[in-house]
């Protein structure tokens, strides 16, 4: 029989467990990573990513939110309700600036990670009749979706090849899937869509019996681009071998992936993300081979117009790299 002594002791012992249970519980950081739609590169990464921070940092609880792409991602990290975000170096540079889909004003960013490039696809199917951008006058085109930067990088690739966005073409705005799915049911002739290879959706339609997909070439409008908006844009190439049925390589424009933080990561955090990412790359390649690009060769300022993040330069410094 316990004596009223034990039975103190046992009640201070629980209340003291509880106690530290309770502390445990709110110290937990929850970390919410925007992301893009489920048709694209960003939301399986995404995954990836918070699957491997919430793995390898103590008390981190993180999640892949979808989201319209990289134009929501930096309104989501202005607004407090992302911690990090995907997105393109045009459309980062954008909001740092205040300027295009921002003009409310400036968000303050930093680069945790350079991540890899975006590939922008111009994709039609054969029997369009579009063989060229210039084919594109007068057709039914989705330029992706409001919340995306595929619209930002595909209106600069229509007025670099001298066409109208608004006067020349009926424009949608849909994001990957909804364009893939418009294309087969021929509610639209072509669609735009920037993002990593293979991307599912564009897969989806590469393979889809009955159909042949036909990608047009752009990568000459890179220094046309560029000497408008400032470096941001490569010319590049989407090889025949990615997706099913294409007769040749794909002359395209690339812009760099980035992710991003707010003004309110700590140095510390910064330090711990960056390295999990970097040091467990792995894990994250095995979800998506984009994830190869995570490497310490990437992290160039000139291929992030946002500056690099304290802790994630600490790191970089650690293994030798600038920065």
């Amino acid at each position: 029989m316990l004596t009223k002594m034990t039975k103190i002791s046992i009640a201070i012992a629980l209340i003291a467990s509880a106690g530290l249970t309770g502390a445990a519980i709110a110290q937990q950081k929850t970390m919410s990573i925007g992301t893009g739609g489920t048709g694209g590169v960003y939301y399986p990464l995404g995954g990836a990513i918070a699957n491997v921070l919430s793995k390898a940092l103590p008390n981190t609880q993180a999640t892949a939110e979808v989201t319209g792409g990289s134009v929501d991602n930096l309104k989501l990290i202005a607004s407090g309700q992302s911690e990090m975000a995907f997105s393109m170096a045009d459309a980062a540079s954008d909001a740092m600036k205040g300027e295009d889909k921002f003009k409310s004003g400036k968000v303050p960013l930093q680069t945790l990670l350079v991540v890899y490039p975006n590939r922008m696809h111009v994709v039609t199917v054969e029997g369009s009749g579009i063989t060229t951008m210039a084919d594109l006058k007068g057709k039914r085109v989705s330029t992706g979706s409001p919340g995306g930067a595929t619209e930002v990088m595909a209106f600069r690739v229509i007025e670099a090849a001298g066409l109208d966005k608004d006067k020349d073409m009926k424009r949608e705005r849909l994001g990957v899937a909804e364009s893939v799915n418009a294309i087969k049911d021929r509610k639209i002739d072509a669609f735009f869509w920037v993002g990593g290879v293979p991307t599912a959706a564009v897969t989806d339609l590469a393979a889809t019996p009955g159909m042949k997909i036909k990608f047009i070439d752009h990568g000459d409008l890179a220094e046309k681009m560029n000497a408008k908006y400032g470096k941001l844009y490569t010319a590049g190439t989407i090889s025949k071998s990615i997706y099913p049925g294409m007769d040749k390589d794909n002359s395209n424009t690339e812009v760099w992936n980035i992710i991003v933080t707010g003004n309110k990561m700590s140095d510390e955090d910064a330090y711990n993300i960056v390295k999990t990412l970097v040091e467990k790359k792995a894990d994250i390649v095995a979800v998506h081979k984009e994830a190869e690009s995570f490497s310490l060769d990437n992290q160039r300022q000139d291929r992030s117009p946002v500056p690099f993040h304290p802790g994630a330069l600490k790191y970089f410094k650690e293994k030798g790299i600038g920065g």
